[in-house]
């Protein structure tokens, strides 16, 4: 049975964690078939949150260690979708 799975990682404060977060990012790159960014800008206040949508392939090791890497970082959350095909 295929997979379909996508993970959500909302950033609470970007300019605090992003670099964290590109880091777990670039070390599971292979596992990652698509990236969509989401973030507010214009005010000050506003752009401090950024969102993360994924869409993983692969090894379902390597997308479960990715979870795990990015749900040590603190000031993330994560979520995932499983679509059976």
């Amino acid at each position: 049975m295929e997979e379909k799975r996508i993970l959500g990682v909302l950033i609470t404060d970007r300019q605090k964690e992003a670099g964290n977060v590109q880091k777990v990012l670039t070390r599971f790159g292979s596992s990652i078939k698509t990236r969509l960014g989401l973030h507010e800008v214009g005010d000050e206040d506003l752009g401090r949150e950024g969102l993360i949508l994924l869409e993983l392939t692969g090894d379902q090791k390597n997308m479960d260690q990715l979870q795990r890497e990015l749900e040590k970082i603190e000031g993330t959350q994560t979520k995932n979708m499983v679509f059976t095909l």
